[in-house]
């Protein structure tokens, strides 16, 4: 497969996209030293990393390794218990916010609202709220920002349907559209593919790629699927025990034990990396 030419935001001003551009290659993401435990379950054990802006890292590991812990530290749902997460040198703060957009397999709507106003109503919390509501040119001004991003996912011929509607592909589209119109710095995805048809699923990756070049994003996705780790990201992470206790398994946690830039891995690596990760299911 071949990636997506980038392109540049059409509704950004030239002065815009240069300085976002300025910015890319920058360390945006620091964990150092990070551990995570669930009283004496370690689930994550010292990671340290940087993530410079707009790097697109893929993360893959056996059930239960702490993939999905890491990305809702990242997101601010869950504390760690040691180190520091800095985001562009601050530390992370810990509750959601908008610079953080996340997308799940299994996404979350409004059942009684349309495609557009389950977009839109990010935008109207955000302004009220109490009453999670706008009126007249506020409110309209919400709609044309949501059809904006229905449009930038391919969806805009659905916006006034309503979810139970949707193919999976286009509940997918929605939740990337909800994610994006809070403008966030950081996107992440935990397996939003993973429930997806092979063709819908190839659909995806085109448009995941393509908004992530257009819009300059940096992007932290979750996948079981190895192939797609290494076709989608820029970087690949392996998530794995370095030490294993048969007889207490949750005393040491997963670690990055493989991180490696896409492009320059060889066949042996990718071996490598199937190896680990089935003796990692075996011993679970």
């Amino acid at each position: 497969m071949t990636k997506p030419q980038i392109a540049q935001p059409d509704n950004q001003s030239d002065n815009q996209s240069e300085k976002q551009t300025e910015l890319l290659g920058q360390t945006q993401i620091e964990f150092r030293h990070v551990t995570k435990s669930y009283g004496e379950n370690l689930v994550l054990d010292n990671i340290n990393c940087e993530v410079k802006r707009g790097e697109f890292i893929t993360m893959v590991g056996t059930s239960g390794c702490g993939k999905s812990t890491f990305l809702n530290m990242l997101l601010g749902t869950v504390a760690h218990t040691k180190g520091d997460i800095l985001l562009e040198g601050n530390p992370i703060v810990a509750e959601p916010s908008p610079e953080r957009g996340i997308v799940f397999q299994k996404y979350s709507v409004f059942p009684h609202l349309s495609v557009r106003e389950n977009v839109a109503i990010s935008k109207e919390f955000e302004a009220s709220p109490i009453l999670g509501r706008l009126f007249g040119e506020k409110r309209q001004h919400a709609l044309e920002e949501a059809d904006e991003w229905l449009n930038a996912v391919g969806l805009l011929a659905a916006k006034d349907k309503y979810p139970h509607e949707l193919s999976g592909g286009m509940q997918q589209r929605l939740a990337i559209a909800q994610a994006l119109i809070k403008h966030p710095k950081v996107l992440l995805l935990d397996e939003p593919f993973g429930a997806l048809d092979p063709g819908i699923r190839k659909d995806m990756h085109k448009l995941v790629l393509a908004l992530w070049q257009k819009y300059q994003l940096t992007i932290f996705m979750v996948t079981h699927d190895l192939n797609e780790g290494f076709y989608l990201g820029t970087r690949l992470w392996v998530f794995d025990k370095t030490r294993h206790d048969p007889h207490a398994p949750h005393r040491y946690g997963s670690t990055i034990t493989f991180d490696l830039p896409i492009g320059k891995t060889d066949e042996a690596s990718f071996q490598q990396i199937e190896q680990s990760l089935e003796a990692s299911r075996l011993s679970a």
